[in-house]
């Protein structure tokens, strides 16, 4: 036969007056304790003198030593944002590289199929000065040859089969800047991936210093439907599930955003430090999310403590394994570009930086869903010890890490899909492939942020098992007219009186 808590209580083992409402009714006699009230409502007040009081003082030195960590950081936070706080991005002067150009917005108005070798005739001649608006300028008298060459160019040999229609030429009208209204010429060739429609945005690259009929070339399309379509979808797919929560965590995001990109962005180009800049950032960020999220709480305050733990761990060895490493930073074209543009950015802090913001994500979500273990387990079970939460959380930790490393590994392998088929291409050995620092790169970018990872699994369920155990109070109010609960237990094996048959 089982018995339940409520049979008999050890005050070693529970720890002060923790039975259930009602309990006294089930009281063997009057040595033991009186007979607790029912719980207060909502609302009520402290005039019963066997209501609860203020928490034990185990669990309020505990608040205050988190409080003591928190808010002298938060106080910092707020320091950092308004000492490094930037004043706009910095200019500078046009290098025409990359995404460093002056771009215009433009239209397409017409699409005509025409031999690949008719189309490169038809911009030769328009380069030799013949026409310098292919599609809308009138073309030379016949067997006319100005500057030289012949009009029309010949584009099949005498005699011989019309070549092909494979090519597309696009007429594409600027729709921005001074040359408003004029019209350009885009020659998209069979192997090109890009097509265009009519009608369709694009942006065009503006080079005011090229020749006239260099000037604008088609760089990228417009992706503004499709991609707010997406957003908002996934707007309505967070609120519908997540209902307020999932308001307050894009709310959460949208202050993500921000911080992103009028503070650490703008701060790092100032010439700030940028590891500096992502701890004060990142923080701010993290904050924010935390709190806005899931409340101004205990529980939140230690998945708070437990990511600032994890965040100091990623730096400290991101920074030691970046330059045992000899990482650089450089190894893009985006870096590069950076560079050059501002030269007094230190690259090594960037990437840095990089690994820090990377993993805040991940983190957030390890150390709540181990803060949120753990208070559960503890309202199932209110006679849980610290050593038993700790063990059951962890429990859950370790299936949470299995799943969030595998995900990690696996995002960082899917962004650099293209560069492994580029080095499964070469032939190249998989050590040289591991070791180059394009790959090695992302390499210690995982596994840092892994190890951090990592590590927040039992910081955080050990801080979460220590507030909760000593947090004494009952979990909640029962139901109105539901019956008292008890919490049904094995006896413990070292005590051997009223075992049951």
């Amino acid at each position: 036969m089982r018995r339940t808590r409520a049979d008999h209580q050890d005050p070693e083992d529970v720890g002060g007056p923790t039975h259930p409402p009602g309990h006294g009714r089930r009281s063997h006699g009057s040595d033991h304790h009186a007979p607790d009230p029912p719980p207060p409502p909502a609302n009520h007040g402290h005039g019963h003198a066997h209501a609860h009081g203020p928490a034990s003082p185990v669990s309020t030195r505990l608040r205050r030593l988190v409080a003591a960590v928190l808010i002298p950081f938060a106080a910092a936070v707020v320091v950092g944002l308004v000492v490094l706080w930037p004043s706009g991005t910095p200019a500078h002067p046009r290098t025409g590289v990359g995404f460093d150009q002056e771009t215009r917005d433009g239209r397409v108005t017409k699409i005509e199929e025409l031999p690949c070798a008719q189309a490169d005739a038809d911009a030769f001649a328009a380069g030799n000065g013949h026409s310098g608006d292919p599609a809308g300028a009138a073309a030379p008298p016949p067997d006319a040859t100005p500057g030289g060459v012949p009009w029309p160019p010949p584009t099949t040999a005498p005699g011989s089969a019309p070549a092909p229609a494979d090519c597309r030429r696009a007429t594409i009208e600027v729709t921005s800047g001074a040359d408003k209204g004029r019209r350009v010429t885009e020659v998209v060739r069979p192997d090109q991936l890009r097509r265009f429609s009519v009608g369709q945005g694009v942006v065009l690259a503006y080079a005011p210093g090229a020749p006239e009929d260099l000037r604008y070339s088609v760089i990228d399309v417009r992706r503004g439907p499709p991609m707010l379509l997406l957003a908002g979808l996934f707007a309505i797919a967070v609120i519908v599930v997540g209902r307020m929560r999932g308001l307050t965590a894009l709310i959460a995001l949208a202050i993500s955003f921000a911080v992103l990109s009028f503070f650490i962005l703008p701060a790092i180009l100032h010439g700030s430090d940028p590891l500096l800049v992502a701890v004060v950032g990142g923080s701010a960020i993290m904050f924010t999310a935390l709190y806005l999220c899931h409340g101004i709480s205990a529980r939140t305050s230690v998945a708070v403590v437990g990511t600032l733990v994890s965040v100091a761990l990623i730096g400290v060895l991101g920074k030691l394994f970046i330059g045992w490493a000899h990482l650089t930073g450089n190894t893009s074209d985006e870096t590069g570009l950076v560079h050059a543009l501002y030269p007094h950015i230190e690259l090594h802090g960037l990437l840095l930086a990089g690994f820090i913001i990377g993993s805040l994500g991940v983190l957030d979500d390890v150390t709540v869903t181990q803060t949120s273990a753990v208070w559960e387990l503890k309202q199932a079970d209110p006679t849980m010890t610290a050593r038993r939460l700790y063990r059951a959380g962890i429990r859950i930790g370790r299936d949470h890490i299995a799943s969030t490393v595998n995900t990690l590994v696996l995002a960082y392998a899917g962004a650099a899909l293209p560069l492994m088929l580029l080095f499964s291409i070469a032939r190249r050995d998989v050590l040289d492939v591991a070791t180059s620092e394009i790959v090695a790169e992302e390499i210690a970018r995982t596994l840092v942020g892994s190890i951090g990872l990592v590590a927040s699994v039992p910081v955080t369920t050990a801080l979460a098992a220590l507030l909760a155990a000593a947090d004494h109070g009952p979990p909640g109010p029962p139901t109105k007219g539901a019956a008292a609960p008890t919490v049904t237990v094995p006896a413990p094996a070292s005590r051997g009186r009223h075992r049951g048959r």
